[in-house]
């Protein structure tokens, strides 16, 4: 998989970062459906997102002092206690947001950096707003209302084509294939001529051993379908449309199994990687939930075609291969480390030399999951909202977070050892104040020399 890198732009010149991956990410397929050349090395199945062994990374940049604005205890209690009206966006009413969003959705041609801003304070729940913005900020939508039609067919038909081609088992393909055959032979011979008989090659039988046999390459997956089960089984719990034996909860994992395996077997250099199925949750669970029925009843294609999307700035992370690379999670936990570095020196030096509690103990899960499971469901949405809408990218905005949820426990940080710190961050707070770590990770300075753009 070939990527070309960029230096950011200034943090004034704002563009859309989700070029249409579909066929850059999904391997065997460029972007006009051409088959393409796959990479020739795979993971191990259901691989397990584990913290990485501790290690140094070289940490080298720079930074002075800051200031203390206030006491820390002071900032934890603002943090948990009182919402702050941090920014103006958040001083406006829900109806008021709903009314600009639906305005921005209505024009013929979509001001993306208006929806971005609009975006970021937070979507409105109902009525497909968070849907459709989702959408558009993803790049799945062209900004133009005229393109939606043709571009939506066009994608779903394509998710239908690819189903039909990898998820179907050998048996309904060499169906498919004989009523095909045979209607043809109809159509070309007399219809009362002599019957023949369907032969079927040693290659297509069930119990065939050989390579290029269908059933083989079939059965290689069983093991990643199993993994998938487990996993979709406890993706949240505690809600009824992921959990459960309804009905209504079981189509929906279905639905969810099928993008993943599907990402799995046009991704045989990244194939199915735990957690995963965390990160497509928001994204089925929202386009699930659109009030257009058209839309809701093609939540499966598209959730494919966006998760794909939002994997794109992150998918080295799920390679073991690539952990030593400028995109791999060593990187992106070094960059992190250095943010904290940048913005809070004696935090960095407190959690760095004085407790040795490095990033790779707790931010791994935080950046590989992109935060789904350190939140509750609602806040996840919410802080989506901010992540999707970043003009610089999800991975700009997902380290500033990170280096936010640091922040607002800061004082809590300062007086704990090793163990305190440890299972402080990795059982985050969930009564954080979600607005406020949004305005502090937005007003986070970056560290713009480490970030790059995927084309």
């Amino acid at each position: 998989m070939l990527k070309g890198k960029l230096k950011l732009p200034a943090p004034d010149k704002v563009r859309m970062l989700f070029p249409d991956r579909l066929g850059r990410l999904v391997a065997g397929f460029d972007e006009k459906g051409n088959e393409i050349k796959v990479l020739e090395f795979e993971l191990e199945s259901g691989e397990e997102l584990e913290p990485i062994q501790p290690g140094e990374l070289g940490f080298h940049r720079e930074s002075d002092d800051g200031d203390e604005a206030m006491d820390d205890d002071d900032k934890d209690k603002i943090i948990r206690q009182r919402p702050n009206p941090v920014s103006v966006w958040k001083s406006i009413s829900d109806e008021e947001k709903r009314s600009d969003l639906e305005y921005e959705l209505s024009q013929r041609e979509i001001n993306l950096e208006k929806l971005q801003r609009i975006a970021s304070a937070g979507i409105p729940d109902g009525g497909g707003l968070r849907a459709t913005a989702w959408k558009l900020l993803l790049g799945y939508l062209p900004s133009s209302r005229d393109l939606w039609d043709e571009q939506l067919k066009e994608n779903r038909q394509k998710y239908a084509n690819l189903k039909e081609d990898l998820l179907q088992n050998p048996s309904e393909h060499m169906w498919k294939e004989y009523e095909e055959s045979s209607t043809k032979r109809n159509e070309e011979n007399d219809a009362d001529g002599p019957l023949r008989r369907h032969e079927i090659s040693h290659e297509d039988h069930p119990l065939s051993l050989g390579t290029a046999s269908p059933w083989s390459q079939y059965f290689q997956y069983t093991e990643i379908v199993e993994q998938i089960d487990r996993d979709l089984q406890r993706t949240h719990p505690d809600l009824p449309f992921f959990s459960g034996e309804s009905s209504f909860s079981c189509k929906n994992r279905e639905a969810m199994k099928s993008i993943l395996l599907l990402f799995a077997k046009l991704n045989p250099e990244i194939r199915y990687v735990q957690g995963m199925n965390e990160v497509l949750a928001p994204i089925y669970y929202v386009f699930s939930t659109d009030s257009d029925k058209q839309n809701a009843e093609h939540v499966e294609a598209d959730s494919f075609s966006c998760f794909v999307r939002i994997l794109g700035d992150s998918v080295d992370h799920f390679c073991e291969q690539f952990d030593n690379s400028s995109n791999g999670i060593l990187a992106t936990l070094s960059r992190l480390s250095d943010l904290l570095k940048v913005n809070d020196e004696q935090l960095w030096r407190h959690l760095e030399f004085t407790t040795k509690v490095k990033p790779q103990f707790y931010a791994f899960r935080w950046i590989t999951l992109l935060l789904t499971q350190e939140f509750k469901f609602e806040s996840i949405l919410r802080i989506w909202d901010t992540l999707l809408s970043n003009p610089f990218g999800v991975q700009d905005m997902l380290l500033r977070i990170c280096c936010a949820m640091l922040l607002c426990v800061k004082s809590k940080l300062l007086s704990g050892d090793f163990v305190a710190n440890l299972k402080l961050l990795q059982h985050y707070p969930d009564d954080i104040n979600v607005e406020y770590l949004l305005q502090v990770a937005k007003d986070i300075s970056p560290d713009t020399s480490y970030y790059c753009l995927s084309l």
